[in-house]
């Protein structure tokens, strides 16, 4: 068997840059030789994901409207980061503590995951936080509207199985506690 080879890169040019969104075009050869002129890419953010535990051995999900998707959507506190400038870890507690108010004062690193690596540079890391406390109000951002929700650990499985927790990241963090 042939072994798989990386493409190589040839060329590379953002094509559209906004402060929400940026897609790169990147021209690059294959290992058969053959040429890809327009292979287009979502420019991402990392993005750093807290499951989080309180001493009553409640996870802490926020409840959100998500525009991708059309719909409200229960997921674990999360948020991006620029990882040339800050460490998923601190970028983890921050997103914590904003979106809920909740405070972590360790982290166990689960996983780093790529999100959609077919189109899109970003990578998701996964934390497990245990023993959160209530330490002051969300302090969400002009685009933010989020519900705190305390679920159970024991009805977590329940609400995955259900459908009732669909996205991506939170469910590979799920799973990875399983």
């Amino acid at each position: 068997m042939k072994e798989l080879m990386p493409w190589k890169l040839l060329h590379s040019e953002l094509v559209f840059d906004h402060r929400w969104y940026k897609v790169r075009q990147d021209v690059v050869e294959l290992s058969n030789g053959a040429i890809v002129d327009d292979y287009f890419l979502s420019v991402r953010p990392d993005v750093a994901l807290v499951f989080p535990v309180t001493a009553k051995r409640e996870i802490v999900f926020v409840r959100q409207y998500r525009h991708g998707a059309g719909k409200v959507l229960i997921e674990l506190p999360a948020g991006t980061f620029d990882p040339q400038k800050e460490i998923a870890e601190s970028a983890a507690l921050r997103e914590l503590q904003e979106e809920t108010g909740y405070r972590a004062t360790h982290l166990t690193k689960l996983a780093t995951l790529y999100d959609n690596p077919v189109k899109e540079t970003n990578k998701i890391h996964l934390f497990l936080a245990d023993n959160v406390e209530l330490v002051s109000a969300q302090n969400l951002d002009h685009t933010e509207e989020i519900e705190v929700l305390l679920i159970p650990i024991d009805a977590v499985q329940e609400k995955l199985s259900q459908g009732e927790i669909s996205v991506s990241g939170t469910v590979a963090a799920v799973v990875q506690l399983k």
